[in-house]
């Protein structure tokens, strides 16, 4: 008795939290049209949840990678340690600078310069098994501020394989995702 109940709570739980939209097969995902082709998506810092930062101090991708998702895909990885089909990761990289503050010498802070933004959307399922961008469970993307086609932002990977794969390669073991910079996935507040 007490683990259907906590299974009816579970499962009505999962089913208000996510809603249809991550759900259900029909609508995958907002982000993806019926080929595969992944946009970036709109007003990412104030539409959806920061998970966490990286700061890379030196290199081409040298900056602050701000990390965002859905709510709802961060309440389900509570529940079931992974994201759910139609999860929508974005990375945004933005330059930075440093100074002398109070706090310290050489205080790293990002600032307005858009490098590129790396977009992953969850595909348990394999729905574009012969689009080039998708594979091992995710659809891979990228774009540059300064390359856009009618208006919108391009992606520019071709191939997610050559592109994206490689700098995942560590966490391979993770579903490919580097969630210890991610706090707020962790149950525990």
């Amino acid at each position: 008795m007490n683990i259907t109940l906590k299974a009816i709570v579970t499962s009505t739980l999962m089913l208000s939290i996510y809603g249809s939209h991550v759900l259900a097969k029909e609508s995958f995902s907002t982000n993806v049209d019926n080929q595969g082709n992944i946009t970036l998506p709109n007003n990412v810092r104030n539409e959806m949840v920061h998970l966490g930062s990286w700061f890379v101090p030196e290199g081409g991708a040298s900056g602050f990678h701000d990390v965002y998702t859905e709510k709802a895909s961060v309440e389900y990885y509570r529940i079931n340690n992974k994201f759910p089909d139609g999860a929508t990761i974005v990375k945004e990289l933005r330059a930075s600078h440093a100074g002398t503050y109070t706090t310290g010498e050489n205080v790293n802070y990002a600032n307005n310069v858009l490098k590129q933004w790396f977009v992953m959307v969850k595909d348990s399922e394999g729905r574009f098994a012969n689009n080039p961008l998708w594979g091992d469970g995710w659809g891979w993307a990228l774009y540059k501020p300064d390359i856009k086609e009618g208006g919108k932002f391009k992606n520019v990977a071709t191939d997610y394989k050559t592109d994206c794969l490689g700098c995942h390669i560590p966490a391979k073991q993770n579903d490919w995702i580097y969630t210890e910079a991610y706090p707020i996935l962790n149950t525990e507040r």
